[in-house]
């Protein structure tokens, strides 16, 4: 018999100094059987950063032919295709192309996810953020996570701070590039 996702529901209070965003709001998701809760939290993690009007998670590591997060505008076009881990370079390219903005957020080494990527046909690839997260950040916050949680996020000056059910982490959001 298959295994079925299983639910979280965060409540999540959203103060992103950087660019200006404020907000709370209550999140659902279904993490797949074969999602690790780091890939789960680091999808979550990268909502709250690029949340704006429009923003949607998809199936994660079942959606086969969409990244873990994308834009709609209020016609319907994608405008910004978030990919989480290590990606593929062909998705990157075809989510790039389609949407014209793209970014990765990793809570891998950057080292071979970048390496993967570099050199490839990936359009508008010098363009396309790499956001590290920080795996022991990530380990530490996902192994405090509850299928129920509250969740502070405060992004200033690229420092990214984490209440988990009142339990604080930190850690530098680095940016890297393909070019």
């Amino acid at each position: 018999m298959a295994q079925t996702a299983t639910l979280y529901h965060f409540t999540i209070q959203l103060a992103d100094v950087d660019r200006g965003v404020y907000a709370d709001f209550e999140l659902r998701v279904a993490r797949q059987p074969s999602e690790t809760a780091e890939f789960m939290l680091a999808r979550v993690l990268a909502y709250c950063l690029e949340y704006q009007d429009g923003i949607a998670l998809t199936e994660g590591v079942a959606a086969v032919d969409e990244p873990a997060l994308l834009v709609r505008d209020l016609t319907g076009r994608v405008t910004a295709w978030i990919e989480i881990g290590a990606p593929d370079a062909e998705r990157l390219h075809r989510g790039s192309k389609l949407a014209g903005r793209a970014a990765v957020y990793t809570h891998r080494d950057p080292g071979p996810v970048l390496a993967q990527l570099v050199g490839r046909k990936i359009h508008r690839g010098d363009e396309i953020p790499v956001y590290e997260l920080g795996r022991a950040f990530v380990a530490d916050a996902a192994a405090r996570l509850e299928r129920r949680s509250r969740l502070a996020v405060s992004v200033t000056e690229r420092q990214l701070y984490l209440d988990v059910d009142g339990q604080p982490l930190t850690t530098t959001l680095v940016e890297h590039r393909l070019g």
